[in-house]
């Protein structure tokens, strides 16, 4: 999750490019893939598709889902840095431009998976700003002061506001894809869900971490009621055991200096497995587990 376009938080945009794209087994589901950069999965082996700078991987577990169900059609179209705007309007890539990925969706689309919002509420411009807060504060709560600054809660706020969006991305799939089952995912959990953190390999002060540890589970909360109101399945990847504070055989999301092949405070490719299963769970697939 960024704010604006950068791809990684506290570091630069590393650019991969792939244009190998696996083949499907004819199933009869027709798949599209809408989502941030928690869904395209920067920097996991192997980049592939058009732009590059989407850094789509295709070990992400939109890829994943497709083989375990073996579509027979599958385009993916999410985008890091993307936000709901991006649905139906170009994002800008800087130096190109990725397509509104609403023009993935069609007619005899029987498949949609959404993983949106997070860089509507700016997490990435969160994780810089704390992590730079607690420099000078390891111990104790500068950013959950600064966001709730005069009694109200900044970032519930943007929450809040996110929601008549995301129900409005839904409603636009239903429209050009009315036959499709639709799956909103969740974000996985990227801080402890107790004690201080782990502070500095991950730089939150030890008192921030139950507050932003709580945005997160808001976030989720807000994509999950969206989605069962607008009659829209949740995939549900909020795990405990698997955050950023993890040994590197256990964790989901990789911290500010990355352990696993991937972009600093996205999934590595096992967080994408876990993902992935989760989709295959909402979508009632068998949980087989793919072989790539």
């Amino acid at each position: 999750m960024k704010s604006g376009r950068p791809v990684s938080v506290l570091g630069g945009v590393v650019l991969l490019l792939g244009l190998a794209a696996p083949a499907y087994a004819e199933s009869g589901e027709h798949y599209v893939s809408l989502g941030d950069s928690y869904t395209s999965g920067p920097l996991i082996p192997h980049a592939t598709g058009h732009p590059a700078l989407c850094l789509r991987s295709d070990h992400n577990y939109p890829s994943l889902v497709a083989d375990r169900i073996g579509a027979a059609s599958f385009t993916d179209a999410s985008c890091a840095g993307a936000t709901t705007g991006d649905m139906t309007g170009a994002q800008n890539l800087g130096l190109t431009k990725n397509a509104p990925q609403f023009d993935a969706l069609k007619p005899d689309t029987t498949l949609v998976t959404l993983g949106i919002g997070g860089n509507d509420i700016g997490f990435g411009s969160i994780i810089l700003t704390c992590g730079t807060l607690s420099a000078t504060n390891p111990q104790g709560d500068p950013c959950e002061k600064k966001y709730t600054e005069g009694g109200d809660d900044q970032l519930a706020a943007k929450i809040d506001a996110t929601g008549p969006k995301i129900t409005k991305v839904l409603d636009g799939i239903r429209e050009r894809s009315p036959h499709a089952r639709v799956i909103v995912v969740g974000y996985p959990r990227i801080l402890p869900a107790s004690g201080p953190g782990c502070w500095p390999l991950v730089p939150v002060s030890a008192g921030d971490r139950p507050y932003l540890a709580g945005v997160e589970k808001k976030l989720n909360a807000m994509l999950e009621r969206r989605a069962h109101d607008a009659g829209a399945a949740y995939a549900v990847n909020y795990r405990t055991g698997h955050d950023l504070c993890e040994p590197p055989a256990d964790k989901w999301v990789e911290g500010i200096i990355p352990t696993m092949p991937a972009a600093p405070v996205h999934p590595n490719a096992a967080g994408m497995r876990a993902t992935a299963s989760a989709v295959a769970d909402a979508a009632g697939v068998s949980s087989t587990a793919s072989a790539r």
